[in-house]
């Protein structure tokens, strides 16, 4: 079965380029979002020297994704950790955070069949607005990857952030994304999929689920679901009125170029960088279905590729 059914979603990645590095650099230091349910805990990672710096929101992707992009459901790639770090080499802060429900944020979940996805938009946005407070940064540019991609853009239209970044983005609604990938499935597969998951786009809750779809479809995560499929990435990426850059590897197997190509055309205002030989977890991977998936557990000191960062800093100094 397809990554995204059995593990149910997304991942992430480091680098170096040829930009002018900074040679003052400051260890990560732990922050705080205080929310009606409870404390969501990230790290802040900001250069030693200079006044009015940009600071980039880093936002996981689905499932249970860390503030340092690993994950109990198989990844360990240290991927938004090294990411903070590498901006920070170039005079870029970052924050990147666990998730409510997630990792040190656990206590600021509520029970699974009350979160919903625009929970999670509104975590974002909060923390926007919080950064806007601190006097040391100059602009606020939100990095959404993978699930964390359209939670971004609608948090960062929500709350008007200067910039927005996606990084293997679906371009389409999550139950589309879904759909496509059990079509390389058995028909009898999507004969049993297909029909719960137009079920839950609709709106509607499944009453019976079997055993061996419960993973995806179990009566508590339904209703996250049902909020998170009536977005479309397409329609929110259009209302961003903000400098946007998307960004896609050619060996990604969980979201491919022609997502990215979808938000492009979605956005007029939109720059578009495909990484070569990038995966999903923005690390340098083959094609090889099988041996691409055999990198997302074994690399965490492993760096993102190079093109990526060299991207990323372009666009958040304005290059």
């Amino acid at each position: 079965m397809n990554i995204f059914i059995t593990a149910a979603l997304f991942f992430f990645g480091y680098v170096a380029t040829a930009q002018t590095k900074s040679d003052a650099v400051t260890i990560a230091t732990n922050i705080i979002l205080q929310t009606a349910t409870g404390k969501i805990r990230g790290s802040l990672s900001v250069p030693s020297k200079g006044k009015k710096i940009p600071v980039v929101l880093i936002i996981a992707g689905s499932g249970p994704t860390d503030r340092n992009g690993n994950s109990i459901a198989g990844v360990n790639s240290n991927s938004y950790k090294i990411l903070a770090d590498s901006l920070l080499q170039y005079g870029i802060a970052s924050v990147r955070y666990d998730k409510r429900s997630i990792a040190e944020s656990k206590d600021a979940g509520t029970k699974e069949e009350d979160l919903r996805f625009i929970d999670l938009v509104n975590d974002a946005a909060d923390w926007i607005t919080f950064l806007r407070t601190d006097n040391r940064f100059s602009s606020i540019i939100v990095l959404g990857h993978s699930e964390g991609s359209l939670i971004g853009m609608i948090a960062a239209a929500k709350a008007s952030a200067n910039k927005y970044i996606s990084v293997a983005g679906p371009g389409m609604p999550a139950a589309e994304i879904i759909k496509k990938q059990l079509s390389a499935q058995p028909q009898a597969i999507q004969d049993l999929y297909i029909p719960r998951l137009d079920s839950l786009a609709a709106g509607k809750t499944l009453s019976h689920v079997p055993a061996a779809m419960y993973s995806l479809f179990r009566p508590s995560v339904q209703p996250y679901l049902i909020d998170w499929f009536k977005y479309d990435p397409r329609v929110e990426i259009a209302k961003l009125k903000i400098p946007i850059l998307i960004l896609n590897g050619t060996t990604d197997i969980q979201v491919s170029v022609t997502d990215a190509n979808q938000l492009h055309a979605a956005s007029k205002q939109s720059k578009l960088v495909i990484v070569e030989g990038m995966s999903h977890l923005l690390k340098d991977a083959p094609a090889d279905r099988t041996k691409n998936i055999a990198l997302y557990n074994t690399t965490p000191n492993e760096p993102i590729k190079t093109e990526l960062v060299q991207a990323l800093v372009q666009f958040i100094k304005g290059y």
